[in-house]
Parts: structure tokens; C-alpha cells; sequence
């Protein structure tokens, strides 16, 4: 008999979620986590939006389920005390030939069963009167979410259900024995084995090295991810107050742009922009000869922003399997028992909108297990 059910590898805001909904009928579960504490890395850098379902290809994984997690976060925040806000947000077209963009935006968001509402120049400046607009799309559903709280309320939720989440346990190795997962764990040196009848890999950063473990040609299969850096920078607290909700650009490829964004403190901040990093690099640093390019990328909707006024804050590192100049991609999200692997299931660029979608990702897993 193996020692658990259900093995989630990966103690991000998503792995966390799969293991609060699976614990609750299968108690015998270990969620497992490289590092000394559950969120150390993509889940607890990042914007912290609670995303309405704008952007993502009608059809999608990400569209569906960004819509069903978003609706679902709020249920969770009103009903167990998890710290949000509901603030709104503006994309704004700058230029005249932005306007068409906005429209088309309009149109797939309303495939996706997101209403958004166009606003003209005079409407736009009424709610933000220091952005640069000519017309700007108001999204009503869009807020911020302290991650932090969602994630405790996750790992609470686990233990309730008398689930075990351990901490500073590497997964080394993965064997398919006998219709069970045996993993080799790496705990600060110490190695030992644990098996699983089901091993779900959540692993964010390394959710494609785990996939390799279990002999699938990450490269073949178009899956070895990159790490794709976002920075923020924060501005002084003298124009904290610029504007009162999230502001976004129209999108570039491989983002959403640079937006205003609040955090907890009440700062105004700034982010993320988007570096392909080399190799599998974990450069947190956020470099100072940013701010330049940085503020005139704020200056694009934030006209009163001067270099000066904003300083490096913090960045992030997004688990993309979008490459640089190509198009977007969708999470996968796969049960594997077509590759003899009955009872893993691969999770693979969980990026944004993952943290909005990490409910309903949960119940997809859930789903695609036990269905």
C-alpha cells in the first residue's frame, strides 16, 4: 500500500488550492514543497489582481477558468475573511489608433461572458482625471486579493481535513511502480522515499523538470518553460494618490504593460515589465538602470511620474511556455494516463491568471481524477 493517496508537489497559491479541495474526501494526502514555507516564489510575487476574465482566448483554459475562479475568490473572501477589494480598473488608449484595440478587446472579453464598459475621453477622465486617455474600457470586476491570506487559508483547510503539507522536501527522482509513484525527497541533504497511488505536479518554476522525471520529452512536446522576469517599481508617496484604481495600457504581446497597481501599505506601484531571462536563472534583483525606461513606460498612462519619483521594488518570475515574440499559450493542464501514466497529472505555465483561476484550476484537476 503506498503511504498516501494523493501527492501534490508544489506549495504555490495553485498546488495549495488542489490539495484544500482533494483533502476534504481524501484525507490521505501530502502536498510536497521544496522550500522552508508554502508561496516562496511565482505565488508570492506578483500583482496580486483578482482577474475578470479579459484577455484569454474565448475557449481557453485560462478563459474559463480565470471567469469561474474569479466569481469563486470573492465567494471565498466574503465568506472566510480573506483580505480584498474590489477596485476596478481602467484600460486606457492613449493614441487615437488605440481605440480599435479597445473594441476588439471589448468583443473577447464578451465571449468570454465579461461585460466591460467603453467610456469616452470625458467619462475616463471623470473617474482618473491624471491618466493619459482618449477612451478607456472600465472593468468592474477586476480587485486585489492578499495572496498571503488566500494561501493560509488553503494550508488551514488542508490541515483541517488531516492532510500533511511538508516543507524543505526536493523531489528528486519519480519511479512508476506497480500502479504507484515512488519519489525520491531531498530534505537538506537528507534523502529519503515516499510513494503515492496519484502524484499531481503543481510545481510552478520546476513543473517541467518534475514532467521529465516521468520520461516525457519536455523538448519534443514543446514544454521546457522559461522564466520570464517581471519588476516593479513603487512611487513616493507624495503622488500616491494619482489614481484610486488599477490602470492598465493596452497590451504588448507578452504582457499585460506596466500598470498601477496598490499594495497593502496603501504604495502606488508600478509593473510588471517582462525580461526573458538566460537559462533557468532566479534573479530576483531589480535593477536601478531600469528607471528610466520604467518611467516612461508609467509616463505612457501616468503623465505626472518623473524618474525620480519611483525607486526598485520587488520582482517576480513567471513560469511562461510562451516564447519570446510568439504567441500566447494556454496552461496545460493534463491527466497523463494516455502516456501509461494512470494517476499523474501534469500542471505546466500555471502563470497569470493563475492565481485568480487556482479555485476552479482545483476543481478541473478534481474533475479530470475523479470524473
Amino acid at each position: 500500500m503506498a503511504d498516501f493517496e494523493i501527492a501534490v508537489i508544489g506549495a504555490g497559491v495553485v498546488g495549495l488550492a488542489i490539495a484544500a479541495r482533494l483533502s476534504e474526501k481524501h484525507p490521505r494526502l501530502v502536498v510536497l514543497e521544496k522550500n522552508e514555507k508554502y508561496g516562496m516564489e511565482t505565488s508570492s510575487r506578483n500583482s496580486e489582481v483578482i482577474h475578470a476574465g479579459i484577455y484569454y482566448k474565448p475557449g481557453s483554459l485560462k478563459a474559463s477558468l480565470c471567469v469561474e475562479g474569479r466569481d469563486e475568490l470573492y465567494v471565498l473572501c466574503k465568506e472566510h475573511d480573506i483580505i480584498y477589494k474590489p477596485l476596478t480598473k481602467l484600460i486606457t488608449a492613449t493614441i487615437p489608433a488605440e481605440l480599435e484595440k479597445l473594441e476588439s478587446i471589448q468583443k473577447n472579453a464578451a465571449e468570454n461572458g465579461v461585460e466591460l464598459q467603453l467610456l469616452d475621453k470625458a467619462a475616463t477622465l471623470r473617474l482618473e482625471p491624471n491618466i493619459k486617455t482618449v477612451g478607456a474600457l472600465f472593468s468592474p470586476l477586476t480587485g486585489i486579493i492578499s495572496v498571503h491570506d488566500l494561501m493560509d487559508f488553503f494550508f488551514q483547510t488542508i490541515l483541517s481535513h488531516r492532510g500533511l503539507v511538508q516543507h524543505r522536501c526536493q523531489v528528486m527522482s519519480i519511479q512508476q511502480n506497480n500502479g504507484e509513484y515512488e519519489m525520491t525527497i531531498d530534505d537538506v541533504g537528507t534523502q529519503s522515499s515516499v510513494s503515492s497511488e496519484i502524484v499531481i505536479n503543481a510545481a510552478g518554476l520546476s513543473s517541467d523538470l518534475i514532467a521529465q522525471m516521468v520520461r516525457i520529452d519536455i523538448d519534443k512536446e514543446d514544454l521546457r518553460l522559461n522564466f520570464v522576469k517581471g519588476s516593479y517599481f513603487a512611487v513616493t508617496p507624495s503622488k500616491a494618490n494619482l489614481v484610486s484604481r488599477l490602470v492598465y495600457p493596452v497590451p504588448v504581446n507578452e504582457g499585460l504593460g506596466v500598470h498601477a497597481l496598490m499594495d497593502w501599505g496603501g504604495r502606488l506601484k508600478f509593473g510588471p515589465d517582462v525580461e526573458y531571462l538566460e537559462g533557468r536563472s532566479l534573479d530576483y534583483n531589480v535593477a536601478e538602470e531600469k528607471q528610466h525606461a520604467f518611467a516612461e513606460s508609467i509616463r505612457r498612462i501616468l503623465p505626472a511620474i518623473n524618474d525620480e519619483d519611483i525607486t526598485p521594488d520587488m520582482s517576480g518570475i513567471r513560469p511562461k511556455l510562451q516564447r519570446k515574440g510568439q504567441p500566447p499559450r494556454d496552461f496545460v493542464i493534463v491527466h497523463e494516463k494516455d502516456r501509461g501514466l494512470s494517476g499523474f497529472v501534469n500542471l505546466i505555465g500555471i502563470e497569470s491568471p493563475g492565481l485568480t483561476s487556482s479555485p476552479a484550476i482545483a476543481r478541473y484537476v478534481e474533475s479530470v481524477l475523479f470524473k
